[in-house]
């Protein structure tokens, strides 16, 4: 059957009574039901199904979660309950820089008082032993033309502060290897599932009693959930005062899809308009999420700008233009317990801003491990990155061997992607074989062994929302040689000759020469002013991007959302 045929097609389960919520039977964590078990519960709770059981969950790399432990009942000061719903959340799924975020705010926020739920789907790559997922029970999803969708609904724990992430277990859609897509290419049925996801995630707050003040929702996979709060029928609603916040982490994905997905949706033709949803035939899920959220954040306050711009807003730039005085930009934040030069368990040694001897060990000891000559006196740049046009790989392959061929410098790289440009980094490094090594991949230790051991970090990025490794490499004293663009232009200060202040090295052409030239002004740096380039480490070192502040903002941004919200409500009585 196809995907769209499946998706649209009616589940085939007994009439039940609309959003009735089925409690899951308790086990022990010690004696959590296996997959079967699962089936055979929820087959029972529904009276009949006519699905097979899925295949078993594959293991994650790391635990979600600590040993279960009931919450904590929330306390008379949480100010406010926040719902959060997003395709990731790391460590339980991770594509990109969506995943941290998610997660980082959800802790910070938690931290600060608020009650706090994640809502993501059971991918198939999310372990439920290591995760120490509990069912909590079923419910009916109802989507459009009268379909009726049963969800398994588990609960696992987040971090420290054991933050609830509840996720939504529904195999036709997301009992699968990859979040977005495999290696063939992007599933067909994408508008299908996170449409599920959007509506189920307003399904099992109402089934489970927690009211949102704030669904906070994240890129095109959940930016239904707002178009699905306003037209929740407002007698029936028990979310008429809840807002929407919608949050825009990358506009270049924005969830297009043919047109025969709005029935799925719910959504009458009428609906189907250039203003709203229709864009250029095609639904777009991005795009309807922007017209109905009560307000709009970016990840950085340049990004919110370049956005309404014809290149940045990539087609949508008149509607966020449109909505500009409800738009906000906030950095992203740093994990400081994960990325902490002084306690990070995965360095070979430790260092800080005043004792400076253990990056020095940790260069040479990245210089053996990738089979560099140990060489101290060479300035060594990294780049840790998907290989991809957006992170201007290109330029660098354009820049690069003329540099090397001129300059006694060393390079690390380490990323995944394109095959052409995996290629080019395997044949710079055949080329130069003691200037040059590539690891094809990723591997989170070394990862930080390349932030603690370079002296600088190249970031060429075409765009960049936010950014989160000029952020990693300030803190781990490698400075930024870095484009212009998005959230670095709002965290990397230019070095100011006169003064010798700043925390890195921008370029703004989208060149090789660009990439050259800014890459020639730290070796003259290196070479001729290592005070400098000692002032640059330092002043970076102590700069700080943390969750904290950035939940700070956010705590705004919902209070806002909520007095819109509000008037809103008082305007249509």
């Amino acid at each position: 059957m196809k995907p769209s045929e499946r998706s649209s097609k009616k589940q085939s389960r007994p009439s039940q009574k609309r959003g009735k919520w089925t409690d899951a039977s308790r086990k022990e964590a010690g004696d959590l039901p296996g997959k079967s078990e699962l089936q055979q519960m929820a087959d029972k709770a529904l009276q009949a199904s006519e699905e097979k059981p899925a295949q078993a969950r594959k293991a994650s790399s790391r635990p979600a979660a600590p040993s279960r432990k009931t919450p904590p009942p929330a306390s008379a000061e949480i100010r406010r309950k926040i719902a959060l719903v997003a395709a990731e959340c790391a460590p339980l799924s991770k594509v990109g820089g969506v995943g941290d975020a998610v997660e980082g705010l959800a802790l910070a926020l938690a931290r600060r008082g608020h009650d706090v739920r994640v809502i993501l789907p059971f991918y198939a790559g999310i372990d439920r032993r290591k995760a120490d997922a509990r069912l909590l029970g079923s419910c009916c999803v109802h989507m459009g033309t009268g379909q009726e969708q049963w969800i398994a609904v588990w609960e696992t724990l987040l971090g420290a502060e054991r933050v609830p992430v509840w996720l939504v277990d529904y195999q036709s859609y997301f009992g699968r290897a990859g979040v977005y897509d495999e290696p063939s290419g992007e599933y067909a049925d994408n508008a299908f599932r996170f449409a599920l996801l959007s509506k189920a995630a307003l399904e099992i707050c109402k089934s489970l009693a927690f009211v949102p003040d704030v669904f906070h929702v994240h890129d095109w996979p959940a930016a239904l959930v707002p178009v699905f709060l306003k037209a929740w029928p407002h007698l029936l609603s028990p979310f008429g005062r809840t807002a929407s916040v919608l949050t825009l982490h990358n506009v270049g994905h924005q969830g297009k899809y043919g047109s025969v997905v709005l029935p799925y949706l719910g959504l009458e033709w009428e609906r189907f308009r250039p203003d709203f949803i229709e864009d250029h035939g095609q639904v777009n899920l991005l795009k309807a999420g922007t017209h109905d959220a009560d307000l709009l954040t970016t990840v950085s306050p340049a990004y919110a700008e370049e956005i309404q711009e014809t290149v940045g807003g990539c087609g949508l730039a008149p509607f966020f233009a449109r909505r500009k005085a409800d738009l906000r930009g906030i950095l992203n934040g740093v994990d400081e317990t994960r990325w902490e030069p002084t306690t990070d368990p995965l360095l070979p040694a430790n260092f800080s801003v005043q004792d400076l001897a253990g990056k020095a060990r940790c260069k040479e000891a990245l210089q053996r491990r990738l089979g560099l000559p140990a060489r101290p006196d060479l300035p060594l740049f990294a780049m840790v990155s998907r290989l991809h046009l957006q992170k201007g790989i290109h330029l660098v392959r354009d820049a690069l061997p003329s540099l090397l061929r001129e300059e006694s410098i060393q390079c690390i790289f380490l990323g995944t992607g394109e095959r052409e440009f995996e290629e080019f980094l395997r044949w710079l490094a055949r080329e130069f074989p003691d200037k040059v090594a590539a690891s094809i991949g990723f591997s989170e230790e070394l990862s930080h062994w390349i932030f603690a051991g370079s002296d600088f970090f190249l970031m060429p990025s075409l765009y960049e929302p936010c950014g989160l490794s000029q952020l990693y490499a300030m803190r781990y004293g490698s400075i930024p040689v870095a484009r212009a663009t998005g959230g670095i232009k709002d965290t990397v200060i230019d070095l100011d000759d006169k003064a010798r202040k700043g925390t890195g090295l921008l370029f703004f052409e989208p060149t090789g020469e660009g990439v050259g030239s800014a890459c020639r002004r730290a070796i003259k740096l290196w070479k001729k002013s290592p005070s400098t380039v000692a002032a640059l480490r330092a002043e970076g070192m102590e700069k700080l991007f943390s969750w904290t502040q950035t939940a700070g903002q956010y705590e705004a941004a919902y209070a806002e959302a909520l007095r819109r919200r509000e008037a809103a409500a008082g305007s249509s009585r």
